[in-house]
This record gives structure tokens, sequence and C-alpha cells, in this order.
């Protein structure tokens, strides 16, 4: 808790220790003076100079620095011996900036007052700048930089409104000659076949200036600021090749042509399935694959490269032509027809096969087009069974006395049975 304590207090007391000694400074005569004659110029697209003098009053001293802050349009604080400083910002929303002198002595630090300046933002109406303005940086096999932007005439923009592109690459500016425009004739993307970019430098800024005009309207400039890194566009692996031995799948390439080391390069592998219909997106750092799968299917192989976060991430280069390897052959959009087609007529069939069940089973259609076929009688079964039961029943109503002449009666009744067999076949 007391540690506590003394940590929050100490700056409390440097402060007071560090402003009593400036004020035993100023009683001593000696005294620190804002500078003089402060400006800001605009230098070139998107650079301010500001420049200053030292106060004439303020005594000549080793020590003396300058603390600058610059406000708008985004903060910083830094401190130089020089005069002047060059910063480059975007100016399409105006620059402010102050600076004061700073005095060591004796190991002690005095300030003086603030002097600030300001640069007005351009003219131009409101909702008239581009807008969504992106920028890609594509590097070719000599190593040379293209450079294509697109961007959104601005929402109040007239439909006569003309944009105009420059950009600045350290020292050189230049004006785009190639545009590409809208349904209404206004510029809307713009291409540098060459440029002064260097690929591969780092912490560099490419700075993208449009203005514009029209006959009744003025149009509000427009400056961004991008990393060249982070714009530019990989280039996709080169000298891919595919092998398979067994159910083995191998995979090699070499990295992209770039000024990077080749340390610097992640890849990513899609492997689509034809006969399955699936894909697999593998991520790998190395200049080979291996994976197992299954060699009665076909598949097909692409490559994409870009650079890891930690050695300047652009854009994700395009994907290789597709390599094959495998049995089956590719599922063409014929063939997705076919499929489609055949889904569709088993499906109607199948349809109407239930319609037709349900309108029969309504309306009993089945027994009127296939009446039940009536069985025929056997004669000949019927015929036993009665007579039998006839003589059964004469047995039993005689006497004990009476069975003797009931099995002679019984004999005679076989004889008469298989006679009238023996005619209902003849007849």
């Amino acid at each position: 808790m007391a540690m506590a304590i003394v940590v929050s207090i100490f700056p409390v007391l440097l402060w007071t220790m560090m402003a009593f000694q400036a004020n035993l400074l100023q009683t001593k005569g000696i005294q620190v003076l804002p500078p003089v004659n402060f400006t800001l110029t605009v230098s070139a697209l998107a650079e301010v100079l500001l420049q200053w003098k030292p106060n004439p009053d303020q005594e000549k001293n080793d020590t003396v620095k300058y603390d600058v802050e610059i406000m708008t349009p985004e903060q910083e604080m830094y401190d130089t011996k020089k005069t002047c400083s060059t910063r480059t910002a975007v100016l399409h929303n105006g620059f402010s900036a102050r600076i004061r002198t700073l005095l060591h002595y004796n190991n002690s630090e005095i300030k003086s007052n603030w002097v600030t300046a300001k640069l007005k933002a351009p003219p131009g109406a409101v909702e008239t700048s581009v807008t969504n303005l992106s920028c890609v940086i594509y590097t070719a096999i000599n190593n040379t930089a293209s450079l294509h932007c697109t961007w959104l005439a601005g929402k109040t923009a007239p439909e006569d409104a003309k944009y105009f592109l420059f950009y600045r690459y350290n020292s050189y500016t230049e004006e785009c000659q190639e545009y590409s425009k809208d349904k209404w004739g206004r510029n809307i993307g713009c291409r540098f076949s060459n440029t002064y970019i260097k690929p591969g430098e780092t912490d560099q800024v490419v700075i993208i200036h449009i203005n514009g005009s029209s006959k009744d309207t003025a149009i509000k400039p427009f400056e961004e600021l991008f990393n060249q890194n982070a714009i530019e566009k990989v280039n996709p692996p080169r000298k891919v090749t595919v092998s398979l031995k067994q159910n083995n799948l191998l995979v090699k390439w070499e990295m992209p042509v770039s000024s990077f080391l080749e340390e610097c390069f992640e890849y990513e592998l899609n492997i689509y399935n034809w006969k399955m219909g699936y894909k697999q997106i593998l991520e790998t750092t190395l200049h080979s694959f291996s994976l197992t799968i299954d060699d009665t299917c076909r598949y097909s192989i692409q490559i994409r490269a870009n650079r890891q976060s930690w050695c300047d991430e652009g854009f994700w280069s395009d994907w290789t032509e597709p390599l094959y390897i495998g049995k089956n052959q590719p599922r063409t959009p014929i063939d997705f027809k076919a499929y489609t087609v055949l889904i569709m007529l088993i499906a109607s069939i199948c349809s109407m096969a239930l319609l037709i069940a349900i309108i029969c089973r309504k309306y009993h259609l089945w027994s009127r087009l296939f009446p039940p076929i009536p069985t025929p009688q056997n004669g000949f079964k019927n015929l036993f069974l009665n007579k039998s039961y006839q003589r059964a029943h004469t047995c039993t109503s005689e006497t004990e006395t009476e069975v003797g002449s009931c099995f002679e009666d019984l004999g005679s009744y076989v004889e008469d049975v298989y006679s009238d067999v023996l005619e209902d076949s003849v007849i």
C-alpha cells in the first residue's frame, strides 16, 4: 500500500521540482522565449514544410531545442534542434501545428509558450470528393511496378465532374494518363503501367491525390497515404508440379517473383476432389506439400502466395492454373446439366405416379378396371361330403344289431360314389 502511494506521488513531486527549478532560472534572469515567424507551406503532394526562427531576444545556447506538435490531421509530438521540419500528411481537411522553445540548464528544463499555425482545408463542396479509393501495386518479372487505382464519384458530385489522379513516391510525382470511366463519363479508375515505385522497399509511402473540376460546382480534393507493401499484390508461385505415387500426392513449387526472401512467404493449396465434389484449403510455409488421397478420384490443385505478417503482408496472389491428377475426368458444365435434367425427370415421374395412385384410390378405379375373378367350385369334393353325411347319419340311427348291415351298405355306397364319379368325368 505504501509503495503504491509513493509511486502515485512521485510524478507530482518531479513536476513540482522541475517547475520550481524553472522559476528559479527565471528569477536568475534566464528566459526562454517562443520562436518567431512560424509558417506552414505545402511543399509537395501531402507534404508540409514547417519553418520558424529563434526569437532574436533569446540568449544563444547550445542546449536549445524545439518541441513540435502536429495537432491535425493526426496528433504527433517530436523535438528537433533544427528550425525547419517536413511532415507527410493528408491535407484535404487542413493542417495545424504548434511549436515552442525548450532549454536545458544544469539538469533543469524550461519551456516557452506555444506558437500555433494552421493551413485551411482546400475549397470544395461537401461530398463531392471521391470515395472508396483503393489501390494495388503489381510487380512484373523484370522487377518493375505498375499501379492500379479505383474509386467512386462523390455522393453530390455533378454528372460533368472530372477527376484527376496524381501519385507521389519519394520525390517523384506523376499524373495519370489512362483512366476508366463510369456511365456518365466521369473518371473512376486509373492505371500506371510503369511507375517510379521500387518493389521490395520497406516503410515507403505511396501518396494518392485526386482533385476535380466542374462547370458549376467546386470539387473537393482527396488524399490518402498507402503503405507500399500493404497494397502490393504478390505474384503467384512458379514452376508448380504434382506427382502421385500409389495414394501419396506430392506438390512442389518455387517462390514468387519478388525481392523479398523466400522465408517471408506463406502458401495456400486448393485441392478439389472432382469425384466427391469437395475441396480442401491447406496452409504451409514450405515449398512442397505431401498428402494421402484416394487414388481412384481425380483432383485439381491450385496454389497462391502471400507475405507473412512479420514481413509486410500484402494482397494474396491469384491462384495458379489448375493441375489435374487421378483417373476421373473433371465434371463439365454439360455433365452438370445432364444430372440436373435427370433428377428433375425422376422427380416428375414420382410425382405423377403418386397423383395417379391418389385419384384411383379416391374414385375406386382399380376395382372397375380390374374386377375380381370368381373362384370355381369343386364338384367332386361337395358330392363326397353330402353323401358321407347322409350315410353317417343313417348308421348312427340304427341299433347295434344292424352294425354289420351298415358296413355292407357303406361298401355299396363307396361303389356307388365311384361309379358316379366315373359318369361325371365321362360327361
